[in-house]
């Protein structure tokens, strides 16, 4: 929203958000939370095992 000031100068001040309370997490949230983070460790432990092994090969000449 823009403001003009006495001088006639234009002013824009960014509009506030609307401040609210967070809601404590489900027991279903919370299980999913828990679910992701197991996915994410087993794929990025995945990926840097195939990186370790990947670096150590080498090819026959």
């Amino acid at each position: 929203m823009a403001f003009k000031d006495d001088d006639g100068r234009l002013n824009n001040f960014a509009r506030e958000p609307k401040v609210y309370q967070a809601q404590p997490l489900t027991e279903k949230e919370k299980r999913n939370y828990i679910i992701l983070a197991l996915i994410t460790i087993f794929l990025v432990g995945g990926l840097i095992t195939v990186a370790i092994f990947a670096s150590s090969v080498t090819t026959v000449s």
